[in-house]
Order: C-alpha cells, then structure tokens, then sequence
C-alpha cells in the first residue's frame, strides 16, 4: 500500500525553512572562515516539551551563524538568556581537520528579533 502524500509542493519545488525562539546562548563569537570571510556565531536554547524530555536532556542548543551586519549588530545589543526569534536556513558546513573532513549544521540567520514575553 503506498504512503498517501502529508504536502502539496507548489511551484517552489523543495524548501529549507528555520524557525526558532528559545533563549540566546552564552556566548557570541566571531570566526574568520579559511575563505576569509567573517562569520558571528552564536546559540539558540529551546526548551525541550516533557513529552520529549529523556534523562537529563531538557534543552537542546542550537548552532547559528549570521553574516550579515544588521543581524549581527543586533545580537550585540542582545544578553545571554534574553528570549529570540530567528528565521533562517539550514546549512552544513564544511572544513579539514588533520584527521580529514569534517562538518556541522547550522541556521544561517536570515532575521532574528528579541521575543516579548506575555505577562
């Protein structure tokens, strides 16, 4: 029996969408890509439901970067702990190590704002 189809694509084709709100990691980092080019590196915590909490895991602590300066003079603004959006992309990037080639994914930060808490 084939699976039914959950989506529809229209004409976009396939999407990579990111959409996070979650707590500003501790720290905010600037690293020079071998290419040159100056990346802001930062963290996203998201509190985990308690549906989906196993042992000690409550959080999971998201990699992002941004490249571009209005995001990045934002997150300067910003205190580890305050409460963000972001709205990105997900990528994997690669580099060598002297064991080889490695890899991580990371949202490439498209937007981020700070997220007012409901009283």
């Amino acid at each position: 029996m084939a699976n039914k189809p959950t989506a529809t694509l229209d004409g976009m084709g396939s999407r990579n969408e990111v959409n996070l709100i979650g707590r500003l990691g501790n720290s905010i980092e600037q690293r020079q890509l071998p290419s040159g080019d100056v990346i802001t590196v930062f963290s996203v915590i998201i509190d985990r439901p308690v549906r989906e909490q196993w042992g000690r895991t409550k959080v999971d602590t998201i990699a992002c970067q941004a490249m571009r300066s209005p995001i990045i003079a934002r997150l300067a603004l910003l205190d580890p702990g305050q409460w963000i959006e972001v709205q990105g992309v997900l990528r994997r990037r690669f580099w060598r190590t002297g064991s080889g080639l490695a890899s991580s994914m990371e949202v490439e930060a498209r937007r981020l704002a700070r997220v007012k808490l409901a009283s």
